[in-house]
């Protein structure tokens, strides 16, 4: 007979007036190879059906399940059951709009990051669909892919400190995603160009330091070394402007 684990789920309907923000408790029993993400299912399925939380490929490469798992950020689908305690509480991850209970809508971030960070290969090259494809070094195309890894679930803005300090703030996803721009070949953009872009406070020169972001990532995304690039970067780029005008 498996553990009896008692869950404590935030419960929020910002969409009905009389819905008070709360904690609920559930209580099921463990079963072999149990995820957090089954036990959400079989709670709405057996116990509460207006429970309200988003998945999708229950594989950790959607994004949909992240939630707040014992005050830490991560996916429901990557959660094993047998790794965590007999009480776990569960919260939607803040920064994010709240749709209900543990789901979150995280696109409208995505989107508007995406706008900031001018999210695509900007170039004055024609593309000429009868010829080959421009080749790229190996090596560098690895490391576009690595950075490309990122499944956007939030996780990482959800764990920053600033972002949940200054909502303006563009966070490691964005920074990350202005990385793998500056390292591909293709990409006409100056360093002052991304200057203009990540060199403020809400930029590069707004994180503290804190790397929660990589603690957190699913991916396992090398997100330290990135904000120490672009760091470096645009403070290269910062100190050649200030000599440039003096």
């Amino acid at each position: 007979m498996g553990r009896r684990i008692q869950f404590e789920i935030f419960r929020f309907n910002p969409q009905d007036p009389a819905s008070v923000p709360h904690m609920q408790t559930f209580f099921l029993e463990e079963t072999q190879n149990m995820t957090l993400f089954i036990v959400l299912n079989r709670l709405r399925e057996e116990q509460d059906p207006s429970l309200v939380f988003d998945f999708c490929c229950r594989a950790g490469i959607c994004g949909s399940c992240a939630m707040v798992i014992n005050g830490r950020p991560g996916l429901a689908c990557q959660t094993q059951i047998k790794t965590m305690p007999d009480k776990i509480t569960l919260h939607p991850l803040p920064v994010f709009k709240l749709i209900g209970d543990l789901s979150v809508d995280t696109g409208v971030w995505f989107r508007e990051m995406y706008q900031k960070t001018e999210s695509w290969i900007h170039t004055r090259t024609e593309v000429d669909p009868t010829k080959e494809e421009a080749r790229m070094d190996n090596a560098v195309a690895e490391q576009i892919y690595e950075l490309e890894r990122c499944i956007e679930c939030g996780c990482c803005i959800a764990a920053c400190g600033t972002a949940r300090l200054r909502p303006d703030f563009m966070g490691a996803a964005a920074l990350n995603r202005i990385a793998r721009f500056m390292i591909d070949p293709r990409d006409e953009r100056s360093e002052k160009d991304y200057f203009d872009i990540i060199g403020t406070d809400y930029g590069i020169f707004g994180c503290m330091g804190l790397l929660a972001c990589e603690d957190v990532c699913p991916k396992n995304l090398p997100l330290q070394n990135q904000l120490g690039f672009l760091r470096r970067k645009m403070g290269i780029t910062a100190l050649k402007q200030i000599f440039r005008k003096g």
